[in-house]
């Protein structure tokens, strides 16, 4: 599978979302489309990570199949509401090196 950008990523989605002509679903609608896969996500984390194991009877998923069906979800979401994914991130990443840069120990400075 090759490598895809954001953009593509959104635009694969419009195209397959496109085809329906119920299109995406309501900013509510798709909120709590988010929070279901979030709490599958938790469950499948808590399986691996945490303290609660399967039942025999589950379905065996994944933490990748989460985060996926998560990804899928925010795709949809941004995409409903003309977000460009990319540029969030970049606004974000500034964030983080400015505002937030010495925020926490970088690595090369926990030796002195």
């Amino acid at each position: 599978m090759s490598e895809k950008t954001m953009q593509e990523m959104q635009k694969e989605v419009d195209n397959y979302i496109s085809q329906f002509k119920e299109g995406y679903f309501s900013p509510l609608a798709m909120l709590a489309r988010m929070t279901e896969e979030l709490g599958e996500l938790s469950r499948e984390v808590n399986h691996y990570y945490g303290e609660k194991p399967k039942k025999s009877t589950e379905k065996e998923n994944t933490v990748e199949e989460e985060l996926g069906d998560m990804l899928f979800v925010m795709i949809c979401f941004a995409n409903s509401l003309n977000i460009d994914l990319q540029e969030a991130h970049d606004r974000v990443m500034e964030k983080f090196q400015t505002r937030d840069k010495d925020r926490w120990t970088r690595i090369e400075e926990e030796g002195k």
